[in-house]
């Protein structure tokens, strides 16, 4: 496993992180402690979760398989960088209550208590934002997030989700109360058939000293080889990548993709893997394995090393933006 420095912090982390937003629904425990014993015993160290997943009535649930995990030992939490998010509503019984959502002092207080109980850990050590709120201040954030670092329970914070002049307002907000370190990630939606991000947000992080977090690398399983797979199986694509082809541009260029890593030998959701591994500003992407078998495709993308050949033919087929203001300015 190759590592590198979170934004300008001096944590290190691994090139990928597991997500685990598939732990509970679609994962049960025993295979999801699997994974999580894989992914250590290959190298990776950052393991990204949020206050919500589990879903539905079963909120959570992905924090406490989590936490089990933690608890057989071995050394397991030492060995982790522990992320977790906050924002969704975790009101009992689906219940929208107030206070019980988005990031006021109150609900951050009460949401860090209930991850560090269902985690079954005395501190996280990435605290994320999973969303902006339009009606809580930076100011009063930061001071929730300043308590919560005194008290021990947290070490840094990060965002996800976030436009780019949000970010520069959480960071200037933080410079402006002086002592606190600010946000020191990004998590974002990006990849190659979604490069938005190349706008504004990549550069508004990489300005503020920000590690960028990609989800979705593959784009909903888009970029995975979706078309060769439902020829062979005759499964169809759901989801975002179901949307996604429903578009015959976008279509199109899948099937340029798919050609262009068929004649290069290359798999596609390696190569789309170690492509983000090359992007300027990128810490690692997020990888949801449901199986032991995709945990494997993920880390070998860790060792592929594209040629010049190969990221060409890919910015030709999926374009980025450019950057803002060129983008839409000239």
């Amino acid at each position: 496993m190759k590592y590198t420095q979170l934004g300008r912090t001096g944590l290190k982390v691994s090139r990928l992180v597991l997500g685990t937003m598939n732990f509970g629904p679609q994962t049960d425990e025993a295979d999801s402690h699997a994974i999580m014993d894989a992914a250590l015993d290959a190298g990776i160290n950052f393991f990204d979760t949020a206050n919500v997943y589990g879903w539905g009535e079963n909120k959570g649930r992905t924090e406490s398989i989590i936490g089990n995990w933690f608890a057989k030992g071995g050394d397991r939490r030492d060995k982790v960088v522990l992320a977790t998010k906050v924002y969704g509503n975790m009101g009992a019984d689906g219940e929208a209550w107030p206070n019980h959502d988005k990031l006021s002092a109150l609900n951050i207080r009460r949401a860090v208590d209930a991850s560090l109980q269902r985690l079954r850990t005395d501190h996280i050590d990435l605290y994320q934002f999973h969303h902006i709120d339009r009606n809580t201040s930076f100011d009063e954030i930061w001071q929730a997030i300043d308590v919560l670092v005194q008290q021990g329970k947290i070490l840094y914070a990060g965002s996800s989700n976030f436009p780019g002049y949000k970010i520069a307002q959480a960071n200037e907000a933080a410079a402006r109360r002086g002592g606190t370190i600010g946000l020191v990630s990004e998590q974002c939606l990006y990849n190659l058939a979604e490069r938005r991000a190349e706008m504004e947000v990549v550069p508004a992080a990489r300005d503020y000293g920000l590690g960028v977090i990609p989800w979705s690398p593959l784009h909903g399983g888009l970029l995975g080889g979706v078309l060769k797979k439902q020829a062979d199986s005759g499964r169809r694509a759901s989801g975002r990548a179901a949307d996604a082809l429903a578009d015959p541009v976008l279509r199109g260029r899948v099937e340029a993709y798919e050609a262009l890593l068929d004649k290069h030998g290359l798999q596609p959701g390696e190569a789309a893997l170690a492509w983000l591994l090359t992007r300027p500003g990128v810490t690692g992407p997020i990888v949801g394995p449901r199986t032991a078998e995709q945990l494997a495709s993920a880390l070998r993308a860790v060792e592929l090393e594209l040629s010049e050949e190969v990221l060409s033919g890919l910015d030709e087929i999926f374009p980025g933006p450019g950057p803002s203001p060129e983008a839409f300015a000239w």
